[in-house]
């Protein structure tokens, strides 16, 4: 394969809102939309359940960050960090209902060379997967939580990010 140029930091916020504590990843990219300010060369898109149709943003990037509700068998809403070795890209384990086709994306990069060299899963673990549209109570306790672990990951990849003036510290 060719020398892949650098690209863009990818942070991806994924899950499905209506699902209870599946849609913890969204909350928190937005939590952290709404409290930090991020540099140029990061690009922040809400991933939801999209699957396949994210392979190409991935591949273009160079480090790729996922937010999402974390199915570790802990207690509920426990920080769940996953750096690249640890994700489940073969089936291993199950994150969330949609991280089927996500894995699916991450081997598929990974088969043809072009999975971002920086890799990192962080959430949480959820209370409950069901029709829902609001999070459990740890979860929602935990979204400006992770949302500073996400900035603080960016800004141990080089990117300065700033808390926005009046926004609550974790």
């Amino acid at each position: 394969m060719s020398e892949r140029r650098p690209g863009p930091t990818l942070v991806l916020g994924l899950g499905n809102p209506i699902m209870g504590d599946d849609g913890f990843g969204l909350a928190v990219l937005e939590r952290l939309l709404a409290d930090w300010i991020l540099p140029a060369g990061v690009e922040a898109v809400d991933g939801g359940i999209w699957g396949m149709k994210l392979l190409p943003q991935i591949e273009q990037s160079d480090r790729l960050l996922l937010l999402d509700a974390v199915n570790a068998g802990l207690a509920a809403g426990t920080p769940v960090v996953l750096e690249r070795a640890e994700l489940p890209r073969y089936f291993a384990l199950k994150l969330s209902p949609h991280q089927i086709d996500l894995r699916e994306v991450l081997a598929l990069a990974e088969l043809r060379g072009t999975l971002p060299r920086d890799l990192v899963a962080i959430g949480a673990q959820p209370e409950r997967l069901e029709l829902a549209t609001e999070l459990s109570a740890p979860l929602a306790a935990r979204v400006g939580e992770i949302a500073a672990l996400a900035a603080a990951r960016l800004e141990r990849w080089g990117h300065r990010c700033r808390r926005i003036a009046g926004a609550v510290p974790a």
